[in-house]
């Protein structure tokens, strides 16, 4: 019993410990930026963001400033978004409206499509490298199959929404919210785009990012 006293506090100590370094890691990668108007504070921010922006970029070929504003409207780049929960008989919660989560808002099935068309099925919601990877994804398929310009923020967005199917037959048409959404989508990805000209150069690694492919 001595014993197990003596190192009972060394014991708490250390799992107290443990527990604010995870928590304080979490914060650390799921605290939206301060600044989500301003992409140039954003990346400069969340360096990692900005790298995994850019290689979704050069890996499916739209840009990066898209899955931005997706992600602005969506989600306002907080990473375990939900849709509200509907309420039974007015008043007590229920369920979702969507099993919608993440940066991304995709949703359970799509995101299944997307991991297995991709094979990398160790992707998450919750991650913003998984996230925009996912939104750039979805872009190059409306690409493909909807013809859609791969700079087009506004039809990327009707495509992201109603599904490429939808979009083809336009049930886009009867949504004037969705709409106005896709046109809010629209001018912050001219914006994003703007402002980074400024700051983008800076941004970027120096020789050994060059020399690495980065």
């Amino acid at each position: 019993m001595l014993s197990m006293n003596l190192f009972a506090p060394n014991y708490t100590h250390r799992s107290v410990l443990l527990v604010a370094v995870l928590l304080m890691l979490q914060g650390c990668t799921t605290t939206p930026p301060s600044r989500p108007d301003d992409v140039c504070s954003i990346f400069s921010e969340k360096k990692g963001w900005h790298k995994a922006a850019v290689s979704a970029e050069k890996k499916w070929g739209a840009s990066m400033h898209i899955p931005m504003a997706f992600m602005y409207q969506e989600s306002l780049f907080r990473a375990k978004a939900k849709p509200r929960r509907k309420k039974l008989l007015g008043i007590i919660p229920w369920r979702r409206l969507s099993s919608a989560y993440g940066y991304a808002q995709a949703i359970d099935g799509t995101w299944r499509q997307y991991q297995k068309s991709t094979g990398q099925y160790w992707r998450v919601r919750h991650e913003f490298a998984d996230a925009t990877d996912f939104i750039q994804w979805y872009m190059s398929e409306a690409v493909r199959l909807n013809n859609i310009s791969p700079n087009d923020a506004r039809n990327l967005y009707l495509n992201y929404h109603e599904g490429t199917a939808g979009y083809a037959r336009k049930s886009y048409q009867k949504k004037a919210w969705l709409i106005a959404a896709a046109d809010n989508v629209q001018r912050r990805y001219q914006k994003y785009l703007t402002q980074y000209e400024k700051c983008g150069r800076s941004l970027r690694p120096g020789f050994f990012g060059w020399l690495t492919g980065w």
